[in-house]
C-alpha cells in the first residue's frame, strides 16, 4: 500500500534507516501509522516489526511531555518548566566548571543522533563547557572496525560499497552477524546473492536463523575470531592462492602479514577456535573459487580486546585475495546503530572534530575553530573514551550531560557504571522516554523523536539520508537543537554563544558541510535538496569548484586507490591472543551476548511496545542441553550467571543450536536480567572497544548454592 497524502522518511532503529512514510492518525495512543514506501533502495518496502510498531512510541502515554526535576527534600523527580530545568542543567554545570574545571564537566552522546545534533552536541562541549570529557555509545558499536579500517584502508566507511552489490558478488563470509534478527530487511540480500548463484559462509559460535541460510557454517569458540581469519589465511599462502599481481600492485606491508598467517596452522587454529580443518579448507575453496567476494563483519569479532586485529586480520584476508577495492568485492562493517557512521564523523567522539577530522591535527583545529569562530588553541584536546569516561564518574568528572544513550544497561560492567552515574554530584539526560539511566537524573529534559523532527542520517553504506517532520511534537517537548541553544544561552553569560546553536536542523547542516569540507567525510557537495531527489547522497561528496556540475557522491570507494599517501592498501601483521578473560575451574563456561529481534539495543524504547514485548517479553540464558543436563537445569527453569563483576538470574532456553561450552544472553533489559552486568570492560588498545562478546561466567540452578557449569 502507498499513499501520497503520507510524509516520507525513515525507520528511527538500526543503520538500514529502512525508507517508511508515516500518515498522522490524530490518535492520542497512536498518532502516526506506517504506509509502505518501496521506492527506497535499501529495503524496497519492506519492514521488520520494530520499523512497523515505531509509531507506538510515539504516543504521550509511553514517553516524556514535561521537564523533571529533582526535589533535593524529598530526592523524587517532579514536573517543572522549561525554564526551571534548563537553568538548574545549566547551574549543575556552571558550578562544576567552577569548583573543578571544565574536563570535571563530561558529555555523552548516542549513535542515534541525527548528523545535525551530533555536530552541535561537539560544538557545545568543546566551545561552550570547553570540555575534552565526550564521547558516545557508537564506540560500543563498531570502533573496532572503524580503526581497523583507517589502518589499512586509510579511510572509515562501513560499506565500501552499496547494499545492492552484496547480491551481485560470488561468495560472502559474514562474521558474527546474525542479519535475521538485527536487520531482517537486510537478509534479502543474502537470499539474492544464494538465487545469483553466489555463496554464502558464516561464522558465529550459535547456528542462528542467519547461519540456517548458510552453504558453509563455522562456529568458532567465542573470542577466537582472530585466530580463524589467521587460519584461513595461512592456507590461502599454502595452497597457492594469493592474487600474487593485486598484492604487488595496490598494497604494503605483505610479508610482515604473511609471516603472521604462516605461524598459524590448519591443526593448531582447530585447537584454538574448534572448527574442524577439513571445514576451513572447504572455506578457503568457497571464497577462492569465486570470481569475486566480500567479507562483512559485525560486533562478534569486533566487540572483543583484540577486535582491532581480528578485523585487520579479516581485512588482510581480502588483501591476499584481492578481494578489495575491485568491483563486487571488499571490507564492509554492518553498522548497528541508526546514525553510528554519522555520529562518529561529526564531532561526539573524544578524539575527533567534523568530517572525520583528527583533533590532534593542527590544520585540522584550524579549520573547524575557523567555522566556529574560536580561537584553535582553545580547542580541548582529545578526551576519554565512552567506558573510561563512565568509570572516572564520580571522581575526576563530576557532572554528566546524557542525550539519547542508556549506559545503565547498554554499558559493559553496567552495575558499576550504574553506581559511578549515581556518584556524580550532578546528571542531566536528554531522551524521549524515562530511561533507567534518565531514572538516576537531577533533571530531565523532553525531547523531541524521530517523526516530530527533521534531520540528516548516515546509513551503514555512507548514505546520507533526510528524515522528515511527520508530526507536531506534544506541548511540553522541545528537540534536542532547542535544548543545546537554550543551555548555550544561559552559560554564554550574555555573550551570544547561542548564535552558534541554531535549532532550524537545516541551517545547522550548512554549517556542518562547512566544517566537513576537505576531511576524509566531506560532506560539503551534499544538501537537503539533492538529499531528497538523489534517494540520499554518498559521502564523501565534496563541493564543485567553480563552473563545475556537483560531485555525484561516492558509492563506491577505492576502485581506483585506497585512501593512504600512497594510494595502497596497508596489510597490518596481527597474532592470535587470548581473550582478556579465559574460562577456569570457577568459571567454566564462555558467555556471549547479542540482540534479538523484537529489540533493539537498550530496548529504553521497545520494551514500551505491547506486540514487541509480546513476542520477546524478557531476558533469556541460551544454553546447550549438554550443558543444561551437567547443571540439571530444564527448559524456563531460572538460571543464575555468575561473572567475576556481578550475577544475572533468567529463564533458560535450552537448545542444540549453541557450542556446548558457550552460553548466550540477549542485553536489552535492566533489573535482574542485565547481562551487562556480567561482562568484561576490558578494552582493546587501539579502538578502545570493550569486550562484550566474550567472557568467564559459571552457572547456579536460581536459588543453589553454587552448581558448577
Amino acid at each position: 500500500m502507498s499513499d501520497t497524502t503520507a510524509v516520507p522518511t525513515h525507520c528511527p532503529y538500526c543503520a538500514l534507516q529502512c525508507g517508511m512514510s508515516l500518515r498522522p492518525t490524530g490518535a492520542p495512543g497512536l498518532p502516526a501509522e506506517v504506509v509502505e514506501r518501496t521506492d527506497f533502495p535499501v529495503n524496497r518496502g519492506a519492514l521488520c516489526g520494530k520499523g512497523r510498531t515505531a509509531p507506538a512510541v510515539l504516543s504521550s502515554r509511553v514517553r516524556l511531555t514535561e521537564p523533571l526535576v529533582r526535589n533535593p527534600d524529598t530526592g523524587v523527580l517532579a514536573p517543572a518548566s522549561w525554564e526551571e530545568a534548563l537553568a538548574a542543567v545549566a547551574d549543575g554545570l556552571r558550578r562544576t566548571r567552577a569548583d573543578h574545571g571544565p574536563d570535571a564537566v563530561g558529555v555523552f552522546g548516542g549513535g542515534g543522533l541525527t548528523n545535525e545534533k551530533a555536530y552541535s552536541l561537539g560544538k557545545f562541549a568543546r566551545v561552550v563547557l570547553g570540555t575534552s570529557q565526550i564521547d558516545y555509545n557508537g564506540r560500543f558499536c563498531m570502533s573496532s572496525a572503524a580503526a581497523a579500517h583507517q589502518r589499512a584502508f586509510g579511510l572509515d566507511r562501513g560499506l565500501p560499497f552499496p547494499l545492492e552489490d552484496v547480491p551481485r558478488t560470488g561468495c560472502v563470509i559474514l562474521v558474527g552477524s546474525n542479519l535475521a534478527e538485527t536487520m531482517p530487511p537486510a537478509l534479502r540480500y543474502l537470499t539474492e546473492l544464494k538465487e545469483n548463484g553466489g555463496r554464502l559462509i558464516v561464522v558465529d559460535p550459535r547456528r542462528t536463523r542467519t547461519a540456517e541460510q548458510a552453504d558453509l557454517h563455522l562456529a568458532p569458540r567465542p573470542g577466537t575470531d582472530l585466530a580463524l581469519a589467521l587460519g584461513l589465511l595461512h592456507l590461502v599462502v599454502a595452497e597457492g592462492r594469493v592474487d600474487e599481481e593485486f598484492v604487488r600492485e595496490r598494497t604494503g606491508g605483505w610479508e610482515a602479514a604473511r609471516a603472521g598467517a604462516m605461524s598459524h596452522w590448519p591443526e593448531q587454529v582447530e585447537r584454538i577456535t574448534g572448527v574442524p580443518v577439513p571445514l576451513l579448507r572447504e572455506a578457503v575453496a568457497m571464497f577462492c573459487d569465486a570470481d569475486s567476494g566480500m567479507v562483512l563483519t559485525a560486533r562478534g569479532p569486533e566487540q572483543q580486546s583484540k577486535g582491532t586485529d581480528t578485523v585487520g586480520a579479516w581485512i588482510n584476508l581480502c588483501l591476499a585475495t584481492g578481494r578489495a577495492g575491485r568491483p563486487l568485492s571488499g571490507y564492509g562493517c554492518l553498522t548497528g546503530q541508526g546514525n553510528g557512521q554519522g555520529g562518529r564523523e561529526h564531532g561526539q567522539k573524544a578524539d575527533q572534530l567534523p568530517g572525520y577530522r583528527k583533533l590532534d591535527d593542527p590544520a585540522a583545529r584550524a579549520h573547524v575553530a575557523g567555522v566556529w569562530g574560536v580561537a584553535p588553541e582553545s580547542l580541548p584536546g582529545p578526551g576519554r573514551s565512552a567506558y573510561e569516561l563512565l568509570d572516572a564518574l564520580g571522581g575526576d568528572v563530576r557532572a554528566l550531560l546524557v542525550m539519547a544513550s542508556n549506559p545503565v544497561v547498554s554499558a559493559p560492567r553496567a552495575a558499576h557504571v550504574e553506581e559511578r552515574l549515581r556518584s556524580l554530584g550532578f546528571l542531566a539526560v536528554a531522551d524521549v522516554v524515562l530511561s533507567e539511566t534518565a531514572a538516576l537524573a537531577d533533571v530531565v529534559l523532553p525531547v523531541t523523536q524521530w517523526a516530530e523532527e527533521t534531520g540528516t542520517m548516515t546509513n551503514l553504506e555512507g548514505r546520507v539520508l533526510l528524515r522528515r517532520r511527520a508530526l507536531d511534537p506534544p506541548a511540553g517537548v522541545r528537540s534536542d537543537l532547542e535544548v543545546l541553544h537554550g543551555l548555550a544561552e544561559l552559560l554564554g553569560d550574555g555573550n551570544g554563544s547561542e548564535k552558534g546553536f541554531p535549532t532550524d536542523p537545516e541551517e545547522v547542516f550548512e554549517e556542518l558541510r562547512r566544517a566537513s569540507a576537505g576531511g576524509p567525510a566531506d560532506y560539503s557537495g551534499i544538501d537537503y535538496r539533492r538529499v531528497e531527489e538523489e534517494q540520499g547522497v554518498f559521502w564523501p561528496c565534496p563541493a564543485a569548484p567553480e563552473g563545475a556540475g556537483p560531485h555525484p557522491g561516492t558509492p563506491r570507494l577505492f576502485l581506483d586507490r585506497f585512501a593512504t599517501a600512497d594510494g595502497r592498501a596497508r596489510f597490518v601483521p596481527v597474532t592470535h591472543r587470548a581473550a582478556a578473560e579465559e574460562t577456569d575451574a570457577e568459571y567454566p563456561v564462555v558467555l556471549t551476548t547479542g540482540r534479538v529481534v523484537a529489540h533493539y539495543q537498550s530496548g529504553a524504547q521497545t520494551r514500551r511496545v505491547d506486540e514487541l514485548n509480546a513476542a520477546a517479553p524478557g531476558p533469556f540464558v541460551e544454553l546447550h542441553p549438554r550443558l543444561a543436563e551437567r547443571i540439571g537445569v530444564a527448559e524456563g527453569e531460572r538460571i543464575t550467571v555468575v561473572s567475576r563483576r556481578g550475577r544475572a538470574v533468567a529463564p533458560a532456553r535450552i537448545t542444540a543450536s549453541i557450542r556446548p561450552d558457550t552460553v548466550f544472553m540477549p542485553f536489552h533489559w535492566a533489573g535482574e536480567g542485565r547481562a551487562n552486568t556480567l561482562v568484561n570492560p576490558a578494552l582493546d588498545p587501539i579502538s578502545r572497544m570493550p569486550e562484550f562478546k566474550v567472557c568467564a561466567v559459571r552457572l547456579e540452578r536460581a536459588g543453589d548454592a553454587a552448581t558448577s557449569g
